[in-house]
Order: C-alpha cells, then structure tokens, then sequence
C-alpha cells in the first residue's frame, strides 16, 4: 500500500473551524488548550502530573471487573503508575462497527500512543477507546453496508443502547458472507452490546494495546458528582457554551453543539431521558418522574449512576476519570470540543490535546489503472461531478471551448456602437446596453452547447469516470463514511496492519491509500 496525500482543504469535505485550527489561526487560541505535536505533548504531560491515584485505583477496579471472560487480559495495572497516560477517542456502539472511519479513530489512537512513547521512553501510553454506551439514538447505531447492500438491525429500542441484547443480531449474521465469527462470538456470546464490542474490539486491537471503556458505571461517576450537582442546580456550562458559541460565530464560524439548561439524562433501566426545571421541580420527560430539588440532590449522591451527562458535559466526563492527553475525533468533534474550553477552565479540568483522526479513501489496484488511464488525479476524484466532468474535458480536448476572443472583439464593436448612439440621443444607452446584455448571453449559451457537444465526443471515458467517483464516493458520501471495513477486512486480513504502516497521527492530511499489485 502507497501513500498519496492531499490537503484537506482540496477536498472540500471540511468545516472552515476545524482547517483554520489546524492552521493555527491567532484568533482561535482562546478556544483549546495545547496544539497537538509531538513537542508539545511534554507541556500536556505536565499539566496532566497532578491526577490523582484515587481515580487511577477506581479506573482499573471498573477495567478489571468489565473485562472479566477476555481470553487475555491487558495490564490494567499499568494504569497505576503516575508516568502512564491515556490517549482516547470515542463513538457510538454502531453494530459490525458502522462506517470505516470508526476503525480509522481506532487506528489513530493506537499509532499515537506508538508515537508519544517513541519520543518520552520513560512515560507510558495507552490507547482508550470510549465507547458510547449510554447513547440512546438506536437509529443511528442499527445499520451498515456492506458490498453495496444496507444490513439494519430491526425493531423498537428503548434507552442506552450499550444495554440491549447482541443476540438480536443473529438474523444478520446469517446473512453475511462467511459469516465472520470475530462477530458471531461477539454478539452471540455476550448479554449486552456494550459487552460485545468490547470483544470484537479487544479481538481486533487488544494485542496493540487497546483498552475499552464503558463509562456506565456508579464508581467512575462518582469522580463526577461534583459536576452533576452543579449542572442540577446552576446553569453554568449553558452560559459558558453560549457565550463561547456566540465569540465563535462573531469570527463567522459554524458551530455545532447546542447547550441546554440542564446538559443531564436520566438514565435507569430502558430509559434515557432529558432532566428539565420547571417550576422549581425536576422532571423526567416523557415519564412522571418529578423530584424537588433536595430530591434529585440526594438521588444523585445516592446513585450517581442515575445521571447521564449529553454531549456537553461528556468530554468533561471523560477528561475527569482518565489520565488523559489527547482526544481524536471527526470532523465535527473537533469543533464542538472548541466550543466547551470555557466549561473546562470553569472546573479547572485539563483541555486535551485535540486531533482530528486520521482521514483515508482506499484505491484498489484496479481503480489506480483506471484513474491512470483517463489521466485524472486523486485530488480531481474529490470535485464534485460537475466540476469533475468539466475539468475532465478541458484537460483532454483538442478544441478550443470558449468564445473569449470573439466576445473580446463583440464588446469592442458594441463600446463603438454605444458611443455613436449616445452621441446622437442620450436615451439610447438603455436600449444598446439591453442589447448587449442579450447577445452576452447567447455567447453564453453557445459556450455551453460547444462543451456539452465536446462532453458527448468524450462521452465513454466521462462514464468510466463517473463510475469511478460513484465507487469510491458511495451514495454521494465518502467512502469512509459508508462502507464497512468488512467491504476490505474479508478480502485481506491484513488490512488493519496496512493501515497501522500507513496512517501518521500528527499529519494532517487526506491519504488516498493506493493498494499495491501484488506480483
């Protein structure tokens, strides 16, 4: 596999904030901590001394306990020592590993930690994966595509999905080719989803270190308690986040992430719900669930377990009970990150390094020759389709596509007609200027109907073409965000370790990974 890097930027696939920070624009300083490279990571690690041995005895008594029946068992203990530091990333639970990028997070983490500790031999680092178990939104977990066909787990589900019953997948299952057994033991042999993508993830990436969280637990939350009790009776991380979301769009950026009153769920049983205030009570919606404020003060001291932070108060979450230096995230995780400085520095918890993971498109050899062939780039390959197909005709016609010489003499000819006829009666520059307006467009027209009947003599190739985009951008997505690693992992079993030569962490960069011919 070769390596062919584009600038993110050329791909037009990326939000203006995430580029101008990679770009370290001045403006954006305020909005993170330490800019991720590798010499800065000492600076990180500083910061990151003082954490405290209480929560590192907690992490990996929970560790211990979720990863009881693994085949082996990682060193948890390691987690002990006051040298040892974790990079993370997290997502969903989407089931057969969702899109391709998940398994990129994966792979970033992992050749960070490689990287951090090639540099600082006397610290240690470890990978984490942060899995969302207490997600809700089974929509977005319940399918994949594979080889051009949508699997989707079917039926109504109700509350974290990290809680519902593998087992259920057992229909898909027997639909897939070889019907791979990395999942069959997974989602056959375990009694909660959270369980089972521990276990294929541990399959796939324990040997490299890889450690899996599930945050879903009383004692990890109570390091947090402090910060729900806040959040129940204040609304600071809302005024934080909107105050740091309106300096962001004052500098004309996007944001993504909206702050409520209280960033909490309830969280028992098959229910995840908001937690709103009215009327100087607590409600549970879409229950009958009401406390006062004395109420859901001891229920939270009480069972902290109960509490579930949104999107707002997660990273916080996350950066409280791990010894933490660097979150990698997508595209729009970087942003939203950005926006929640402000509620770090509020609970002096540490920003993390933030890094985008790696972003790939993988090129068969096949796809490599036909590309070659029509004599088209891989940056080209990002273009939109009307773009693309414009760019294709100009660079492989032999006929001149535009009328800019004869325009050139035509506004000529009409600077000569609108001075004679203004010269005569001052009221006709309205009617030579319409004119002209007139005839502009039908030059125009013309130089549309030349590159259309051009595009025709072109017509086979622009089809191949095409045919090629479609394929690598599949349903007008990229590839990473629609195929399934399967759509690789089946036919070469050695795709993850391409990828851990491939991907460098700390470039920025679009890799359009081109498979090797073998010979």
């Amino acid at each position: 596999m070769t390596v062919h890097s584009v600038d993110l930027r050329t791909t037009g696939q990326f939000p203006t904030l995430l580029l101008d920070y990679l770009d370290q624009k001045p403006s954006l300083k305020e909005f993170y901590g330490t800019f991720p490279t590798v010499e800065n990571a000492k600076e990180i690690i500083s910061q990151r001394a003082n954490f405290g041995q209480e929560k590192r005895q907690t992490l990996v008594r929970v560790l211990e306990e979720q990863y009881k029946g693994q085949p082996y068992f990682p060193n948890f203990s390691i987690l002990l020592d006051e040298k040892t530091f974790t990079v993370t990333t997290g997502h969903q639970l989407n089931i057969f590993t969702g899109p391709l990028y998940v398994i990129y997070k994966i792979v970033t983490i992992i050749k960070l930690a490689r990287k951090l500790k090639e540099t600082y031999p006397e610290y240690n680092f470890v990978p984490v994966y942060w899995m969302a178990s207490e997600d809700h939104d089974f929509a977005e977990i319940a399918s994949f595509n594979l080889f051009g066909q949508t699997h989707r787990w079917e039926g109504e589900h109700k509350g974290a999905v990290g809680k519902l019953n593998p087992k259920e997948l057992h229909s898909i299952l027997k639909l897939l080719p070889d019907r791979p057994l990395l999942f069959a033991k997974a989602y056959l042999e375990n009694e909660t989803l959270a369980d089972a993508v521990r276990c294929y993830m541990h399959e796939l990436f324990g040997k490299e270190g890889l450690i899996c969280i599930d945050a879903d637990n009383a004692d990890l939350k109570r390091h947090f308690l402090p910060v729900i009790k806040e959040e129940l009776t204040t609304s600071v991380s809302a005024e934080i986040v909107t105050a740091t979301t309106s300096k962001l769009s004052s500098l004309g950026y996007h944001t993504p992430l909206h702050a409520r009153e209280i960033n909490l769920f309830y969280l028992a049983d098959n229910l995840r719900e908001r937690i709103i205030k009215e009327d100087n009570l607590y409600k549970v919606i879409n229950t009958d669930l009401i406390f006062t404020e004395e109420e859901i003060i001891t229920l939270a001291e009480e069972h902290p377990e109960y509490f579930s932070p949104n999107v707002v108060l997660r990273p916080l979450y996350e950066e409280i009970i791990l010894p933490n230096l660097a979150y990698i995230g997508g595209p729009s995780e970087v942003p939203y990150w950005m926006q929640l400085k402000g509620v770090f520095d509020h609970y002096k918890v540490t920003f993390p390094m933030l890094i985008p993971r790696n972003f790939a498109m993988y090129i068969t050899d096949q796809q490599r020759q036909r590309a070659e062939k029509l004599k088209v780039s891989f940056e080209d390959l990002f273009l939109d389709e009307v773009s693309l197909r414009k760019k294709f005709v100009d660079t492989h016609s032999t006929n001149v596509l535009d009328l800019n010489a004869e325009k050139k003499s035509f506004y000529a000819v009409f600077e000569t007609i609108l001075n004679k006829a203004t010269a005569i009666d001052r009221s006709m520059e309205g009617a030579v200027k319409a004119e002209e307006t007139r005839i502009r467009h039908s030059f125009e027209n013309l130089e549309k109907r030349l590159r259309k009947a051009e595009e025709r003599n072109h017509e086979s190739e622009i089809e191949q073409l095409l045919a090629l985009k479609y394929k690598l951008f599949p349903g007008k997505s990229s590839q990473e965000r629609y195929d399934n690693f399967l759509n690789f992992y089946l036919n070469d079993p050695a795709f993850i370790s391409r990828l851990m030569d491939a991907f460098d962490p700390l470039d920025f960069r679009y890799n359009v990974l081109v498979e090797e011919q073998n010979i």
